[in-house]
């Protein structure tokens, strides 16, 4: 691994929480947003960033909120639905690999899961030229609001098969976009992928997008 550390990513008057994975020089890098109150150590996220990291791809996992703003987000549930400071978040931690040395001319995806996929889209929009690539795991890509018709980068929404409400909005939010983005229906599957093999079917998903969309560097042999 080129680079496997925690790392605190300052934006405006806070500093947020991140682990930062390489595993070769000049790789695509995705960054997660989180859902509904989650963060770095969710292990359906982990997972699929271990799949990413074995197809040669960086990978960013990053806390939205701070612990503080977590403890109060468990009682009043508030801060997990506000997209314009998720989003605004996620765009300051691009501009921030953006100014770091070893990751500056890297190309960047984001993968957003539940209320993430929102600021994901938010942030994709935001930062055209930056995010080459979005993937939404069970999102709510309808609460990125107008920003929806300004998305350019392209986009894959997986929603499971049996998340029916979560896959209508989907597909409503799919006719508000411009750059029509794919939708895939994982079958069997409810909102969290629990389900047998449903969490493999997203990880490959997702891998096979951002490595068509970003690139990769061969991944370096266990021996190296």
């Amino acid at each position: 691994m080129f680079v496997d550390e925690d790392v605190r990513i300052p934006i405006d008057a806070v500093n947020l929480e991140a682990r930062l994975c390489l595993p070769t020089r000049g790789c695509g890098i995705v960054l997660f947003a989180h859902g509904s109150g989650s963060g770095r150590h969710s292990p359906r996220n982990r997972y699929v960033a271990e799949v990413l990291q074995r197809s040669g791809l960086g990978t960013v996992l990053l806390d939205l909120l701070t612990a503080e703003e977590e403890q109060r987000d468990q009682q009043t549930r508030e801060l997990r639905f506000d997209i314009p400071l998720l989003a605004a978040r996620l765009a300051g931690t691009v501009d921030w690999l953006a100014g770091r040395a070893d990751t500056g001319g890297n190309p960047i995806g984001l993968f957003g899961a539940s209320t993430g996929a929102a600021a994901a889209l938010r942030t994709a929009a935001e930062r055209p030229a930056a995010v080459h690539a979005v993937v939404s795991r069970g999102g709510r890509p309808d609460l990125a609001g107008e920003a929806l018709a300004r998305v350019r980068a392209p986009t894959l929404l997986i929603v499971g098969g049996r998340d029916e409400t979560v896959l209508d909005l989907n597909r409503q939010a799919r006719e508000r976009m411009t750059a029509r983005p794919q939708l895939k229906i994982v079958p069997d599957a409810t909102h969290l992928f629990e389900e047998p093999g449903t969490l493999d079917r997203v990880a490959d998903l997702a891998a096979g997008w951002f490595r068509d969309n970003l690139g990769t560097a061969p991944a370096p042999s266990p021996s190296s």
